[in-house]
């Protein structure tokens, strides 16, 4: 009898603890080294460039710059046009043409580019983008773009009215840039990597550190401040493609983030992490409003009086006040407590900006504000 009690004591206690992954809080959330940092250097580049989108069906531009272009475009394919003779039409327009050159890109390999009009143009639908060079902020040519533009957006005008959907002065090109150049990395230079955290955190620098130390061995990765972590490469050749693709995989024990509420004046938007506490306070909260109403009001003399019509305003101001909720909040109250104590203020979005920095400016907001 003793001995099955002992039994079914001991699997209640192992279906307890296999079911506590469940309802035990966890600490610590976990993530990849991929997600939470990046290789210095290994980067996309900008690129932009200027170019003409011709084809346009009556919807381009008329004015000095394109025309130019257009003169400076036919004497590079060798058409020579007479002293004086400016080019004009409406089936062309000035564009920008911009890219973004990926990490590790290749001669040979194509790119997406994005390209927008500079002038008046009202249509680049059904366009084509001429021959156009990408340059790199050092003003190299790193590719050169061209093809048919994708404009998703459609207009018609006539006698005046006018219906239009979406944009139609902007459009892209899928694959419209061949690479011409590769920008060097630094994954085959030196014996040490760079690893630059997405966010400013010392634990998470030295969590980092600690999953490649113990995948790699002790000595490998050294957390050199709250942002970067210094990681000792093999020799190069296949084998740091292989050490890169171990490492960014490595499942890392992310701490507690820092409080940090985010507010958008423009907007009206609020965001709280998890880690948002307030000390004790009480919060009151009511709205004034001031109306005032013009009447016009007119004087008329007797009729057998020497006087003059006068016109005038009559100015009635009220002052409305709603009643203001007196809410006590208690110290160390969660993110999930702190939302439903400001809804029963019946704050909007505006107000819970200045009750959140008026609760800051008062010590009782335990977190960071960042105002966009």
């Amino acid at each position: 009898m003793d001995t099955d009690r002992w039994m079914r004591a001991v699997v209640t206690l192992g279906a307890l603890l296999a079911s506590a992954a469940l309802w035990w809080p966890a600490d610590a959330a976990a993530a990849r080294v991929k997600e939470i940092a990046s290789v210095q250097g290994v980067r996309a580049n900008q690129l932009v460039g200027y170019g003409l989108v011709v084809g346009l069906d009556g919807t381009g531009e008329q004015n000095a710059v394109t025309a130019q272009s257009l003169s400076a475009l036919l004497q590079s394919l060798g058409v020579t046009l007479p002293a004086g003779v400016v080019p004009q039409g409406r089936n062309s327009a000035a564009v920008m043409v911009t890219a973004e050159l990926p990490a590790f890109a290749q001669p040979g390999q194509t790119i997406d580019i994005a390209v927008s009009s500079m002038g008046n143009a009202k249509s680049l639908r059904g366009g084509t983008l001429v021959m156009t060079p990408l340059r790199g902020a050092d003003g190299e040519i790193y590719a050169i773009a061209q093809g048919n533009l994708i404009v998703g957006g459609a207009g018609a005008s006539a006698g005046g009215s006018k219906v239009q959907i979406n944009h139609l002065s902007a459009g892209r090109i899928p694959g419209g840039a061949t690479v011409e150049r590769s920008v060097p990395t630094p994954l085959y230079e030196g014996d040490r990597l760079q690893l630059d955290l997405k966010a400013n955190d010392y634990s998470t620098a030295r969590a980092v550190a600690d999953a490649i130390n113990a995948a790699k061995g002790e000595g490998t990765a050294v957390p050199v401040d709250g942002r970067t972590v210094s990681v000792q490469m093999p020799p190069a050749g296949i084998t740091r493609v292989n050490f890169m693709a171990d490492i960014e995989n490595l499942p890392v024990a992310l701490e507690r983030p820092a409080a940090r509420v985010v507010l958008n004046p423009r907007t009206g938007s609020v965001v709280m992490n998890e880690a948002v506490t307030i000390g004790a306070c009480a919060v009151a909260h009511g709205a004034l409003a001031v109306t005032i109403s013009s009447t016009p009001v007119v004087s008329q003399p007797n009729p057998l009086g020497q006087g003059q019509t006068v016109a005038g305003e009559k100015a009635d101001i009220a002052i409305t006040q709603q009643g203001g909720a007196l809410v006590q909040l208690a110290a160390g109250t969660q993110l999930t407590d702190v939302v439903r104590a400001l809804n029963a203020l019946g704050a909007t979005p505006q107000d819970l900006l200045a009750i959140l920095q008026a609760m800051k400016a008062a010590g009782a907001l335990n977190a960071e504000l960042d105002v966009l």
